[in-house]
């Protein structure tokens, strides 16, 4: 990803409501949630909603799909993936992440092997 989408993606998600209907989408997995179910667990009002949604979905950072007369919203895991991975490309200084460094998430360190 370009900077500029990375940082449309960080701006999307920089307002309290849409971090947490992103961190709902990707709890709930690729199957998504409907938009009533999403109003529901926000207790946001349905138009302040549908403002957030369309939002995260200029950023990228959720995708949408019609099923029968329900909207179903999903996290776009690629763009959050993308993010995650520009945000920690050069950690340790561009050197590879061992445990005595102890600078990247233990997502981006590889795994030991203890003898």
């Amino acid at each position: 990803m370009e900077m500029f989408e990375i940082a449309k993606a960080l701006g999307a998600i920089a307002h309290e409501s849409r971090l947490a209907i992103f961190r709902l989408l990707v709890q709930a997995g690729p199957a998504g949630l409907a938009a009533g179910k999403i109003a529901e667990l926000t207790t946001l009002a349905p138009s302040s909603l549908s403002f957030h949604l369309k939002e995260l979905a200029l950023a990228d950072m959720v995708s949408s799909r019609q099923e029968g007369r329900f909207v179903i919203y999903s996290a776009r895991y690629e763009t959050m993936n993308s993010v995650l991975a520009y945000l920690t490309e050069n950690c340790c200084g561009g050197n590879p992440c061992t445990p005595v460094t102890d600078c990247c998430p233990p997502t981006k360190r590889k795994a030991t092997v203890k003898a």
